[in-house]
């Protein structure tokens, strides 16, 4: 065998030979892609202290009612399920770094077009469009950081993209109590234009350019991030260009992870997260917290706490071990949070309407106070359970459990699979608090908590430590 056939068998993307690989870069990479979940976080986030900015501004400026004001918020949702699907396609027809790079022009022209709204439409317009850059914003960033990553930085750089969206929404919170909506906007566009700058000068994936058989730019890409092509072994590539096909459904290593990638999404929405912070300023106000943006800002710096710990402790503790703990948590706190719905809930009622403000009043009002303290804690709880867990790692896990061949496609399925249940969850839950009653509501959120803890026990693999082709191979049973 010749010098050239060594240097073109030489393996690429495989486990180490010797020590871990010490190149920074990657992190700087990481670090680019994560302002794409940033300026996801502050999309999110931005409605929050826009819509009473917007409530209080004089004409000309766009008036929100209660309606208007309920789609301003639930828009993005709608947005970001496009975006998923679209997200889908991008990173397998142009690649990891080019659909990043794609993706901050809707933040940017979002942002600006709420920022130059004069009506109504106006604002949806710009929210559609942000919702529709955090959609691919939030499939892209987890694969492009997963397949820069060495595995024993892995869960450490994948659960940043978490860090950073809700690092994103406490921004916002934060930018809300000194910016008026226009200028908060304006701010809007920043991160996303940084990650346009920054992901200039990074390269794509070495995974994606073997997929494509551009052998000697993944060395390169290999020796920018990791500052050695030496050593890795290079994944069979073979089927790459043959794209998705329904007959792939039949191979375990395609439908296992499938099935768990959407139902973990699945039951990270179901959890209650949405319905927990959407009363999350009211059950403050009970507990004597007039500042209800304090609130926020309060349950922001939970979750950005808890996430980050998560992020440090996930390459030692493992996903399935912190998806089982998280999800203890959770069911605690949301039983905790039905069992406070309950114990507040005034006399039989003619009327099935909801009304939470009224519904807390009935109580005297020590008793009240003390009842809202359980809640209080039971929803620190519960939000920095979720961070520790059912937050960050179904959006890591995806990013890591599927082939090359259907990654696009089955990222696409998931996003689209969450961001759909959060627009269900989110529009019907009062819905179905009038049916079941606060206390049921929450109480069927614990049911549901249960139901991923015994998934995630029963069904969800170990990847810590693992490269991908180790992951893909255990799913095929090899």
């Amino acid at each position: 065998m010749t010098p050239e056939d060594q240097e073109e068998t030489q393996p690429l993307l495989g486990p180490l030979g010797g020590s871990a690989p010490r190149g920074r870069r990657v992190f700087l990479a990481a670090f680019a892609a994560a302002l794409g979940p940033l300026s996801f976080g502050f999309a999110l986030g931005y409605s929050s202290p826009a819509i009473p900015s917007l409530r209080r501004a004089a004409p000309p400026a766009p008036h929100l009612d209660e309606d208007a004001a309920s789609w301003f918020g639930a828009i993005v949702t709608l947005g970001a399920a496009a975006g998923g699907l679209l997200g889908g396609w991008l990173v397998d027809q142009a690649g990891r770094k080019l659909s990043l790079l794609l993706c901050s022009m809707p933040f940017v022209a979002g942002f600006a077009v709420i920022t130059a709204a004069q009506n109504l439409w106006m604002l949806l317009g710009g929210r559609l469009l942000t919702g529709l850059a955090c959609g691919i914003a939030s499939l892209v960033a987890p694969v492009y950081i997963s397949e820069i990553a060495y595995p024993e930085v892995r869960g450490l750089l994948g659960s940043c993209v978490q860090l950073m969206v809700v690092t994103g929404i406490l921004l916002a919170y934060l930018a809300g109590w000194m910016l008026e909506w226009r200028w908060l906007a304006v701010l809007g566009c920043v991160p996303p234009s940084f990650m346009l700058l920054l992901m200039c000068f990074m390269p794509e994936t070495p995974r994606f350019l073997l997929s494509q058989h551009k052998r000697q730019e993944a060395m390169a890409a290999m020796q920018f991030l990791w500052g050695s092509a030496q050593g890795w072994e290079e994944p069979p590539i073979g089927a790459e260009h043959q794209g998705f096909h329904m007959a792939q459904l039949w191979r375990p290593g395609v439908y296992k992870p499938f099935i768990i990638g959407i139902s973990l999404m699945a039951f990270q929405q179901l959890s209650g997260i949405n319905a927990v912070m959407f009363y999350a300023e009211t059950i403050f106000e009970e507990a004597k917290f007039k500042d209800s943006s304090l609130a926020s800002v309060i349950v922001g710096l939970i979750q950005v706490l808890f996430t980050a710990t998560a992020a440090l402790i996930m390459d030692r503790a493992g996903r399935r071990l912190l998806l089982t703990l998280s999800g203890v948590v959770m069911v605690f706190s949301t039983s905790a949070f039905g069992a406070y719905f309950k114990l507040t809930e005034g006399g039989p009622s003619n009327s099935s309407h909801v009304d939470l403000p009224a519904h807390l009043s009935m109580e005297p009002t020590d008793t009240n106070t003390g009842l809202a303290w359980l809640a209080v804690g039971s929803m620190c709880l519960f939000i920095a359970g979720f961070a520790v867990g059912w937050g960050p790692i179904p959006w890591l896990l995806m990013s890591e459990i599927f082939p090359l061949p259907v990654k696009g496609v089955a990222t696409g399925v998931c996003v689209l699979t969450n961001w759909f249940m959060a627009f269900l969850v989110t529009k019907e839950f009062s819905s179905l608090m009038e049916v079941l009653r606060p206390y049921g509501a929450f109480w069927l959120a614990s049911a549901f908590s249960i139901f991923g803890v015994l998934f995630t026990v029963a069904c969800v693999p170990e990847t810590k430590g693992k490269t991908l082709e180790q992951i893909t191979a255990h799913f095929e049973g090899r």
